[in-house]
């Protein structure tokens, strides 16, 4: 899998401060209670925050993309109701002949 950048400069920079004033308010709740595990799965975040921001490559971002590339792949090749008004028309007979009162009874 090569890992292409998906996110842009500045949405990377605002990733990586958000992640590091978070590392840093986590950091000195973890100096009066060190043991908490809530504290430490924060950190985890932030620092994937911070990794994100580096490499600008967001995961969750790059899963959102590839699910509306795959729904709109399924989308048009499954979907029965995709027509063309033009096609109807010329169906109907209303496009070539010049008609426009069709009455189809």
């Amino acid at each position: 899998m090569k890992v292409k950048p998906n996110i842009s400069i500045i949405n990377a920079m605002i990733r990586m401060s958000a992640g590091f004033a978070t590392l840093a308010w986590i950091t000195s709740k973890m100096v009066r209670r060190p043991h908490r595990d809530s504290y430490k799965l924060v950190a985890l975040l932030a620092g994937m925050k911070i990794a994100e921001g580096i490499l600008r490559y967001c995961p969750m971002t790059a899963g959102f993309e590839r699910f509306q590339e795959y729904r709109n792949d399924h989308n048009s090749e499954n979907n029965h109701y995709n027509f063309d008004f033009d096609d109807f028309e010329a169906k109907a007979g209303g496009a070539e002949s010049g008609d426009d009162s069709y009455n189809p009874s």
